[in-house]
């Protein structure tokens, strides 16, 4: 018997825990079992295999077309790049067409007048006004060749207040007056704006008052009242004064007077 006073177990007996059962007399031993398990799995390995290959063939496919695709897109992106620089080459061309008209006129005008002063049969000298004339129509044909473009010129009229934003000062001007300080005293070219944005500022002269020319201000205390009436006693007192003395000197003198008549009497 066993410690705990069951009868002991023999695999012979029967009893006690399940024992694994043999094999069958004339079945295939273990090593049969295991070829066969050997050749599932090889089978199973190769399908998997197989699958792997399918699928990578599959992804190089759709890489291929992907590929095609993306080649598709930078065809049309480039075609579509081309065609925008065409036409905006176009529109360049088109919105320079004005200004190129513009100095066409102005060559044609500026090489007639050269001609014109040039030639050998001139009698009379050029009128400088004609010549101005002439300089300033220049000036308006650019500007006209500018708008076109959405250039616009503005002027700027002398005496009008200084501004920064608009206004490029090239000289000083001293000025006497104060209501002239910081202002526009001169102009010396026009200036030019888009839409409100000022592209070139208009140079212009700049009024400053000039100091030199002040007065300068007197630092004597004004005279108060007090003063004043002090002062005016003083000088009545002292006018007061030498009238009196002025009379006392006349009684003396002509006390002597009287005093010498009456001497050269008694000695009579």
């Amino acid at each position: 018997m066993s410690r705990d006073g069951e009868p002991p177990v023999s695999a012979e007996s029967g009893t006690g825990p399940e024992a694994e059962p043999g094999p069958p007399p004339g079945a295939p031993g273990r090593a049969n079992g295991g070829a066969a398990g050997k050749a599932a799995g090889g089978a199973d390995g190769d399908a998997l295999r197989a699958d792997i290959r399918d699928a990578l063939t599959g992804l190089a496919a759709r890489l291929d077309r992907e590929h095609e695709r993306a080649a598709h897109r930078e065809a049309v992106i480039d075609r579509l790049h081309e065609e925008n620089q065409r036409l905006r080459r176009g529109e360049l061309q088109a919105m320079l067409e004005p200004v190129r008209a513009a100095l066409y006129r102005l060559h044609d005008q500026a090489r007639r007048e050269s001609g014109r002063l040039a030639a050998a049969d001139l009698a009379e000298p050029p009128d400088p006004r004609g010549t101005a004339l002439l300089l300033e129509a220049v000036a308006d044909d650019v500007a006209d060749a500018l708008a076109r473009l959405g250039v616009e010129r503005f002027t700027v009229e002398p005496g009008a207040p200084y501004d920064a934003s608009r206004h490029r000062p090239v000289a000083v001007t001293p000025v006497d007056d104060p209501i002239r300080d910081g202002t526009v005293t001169g102009v010396e070219s026009d200036g030019f704006e888009q839409s409100g944005k000022v592209l070139r500022k208009a140079a212009v002269r700049v009024g400053k008052l000039d100091t030199k020319h002040e007065k300068p201000e007197s630092h004597d205390k004004p005279e108060t009242k007090a003063e004043a009436g002090s002062n005016g006693t003083e000088r009545a007192v002292k006018a007061g004064s030498n009238r009196r003395n002025g009379a006392g000197n006349a009684g003396n003198s002509g006390n002597g007077e009287t005093m010498r008549a009456d001497t050269q009497k008694t000695d009579g």
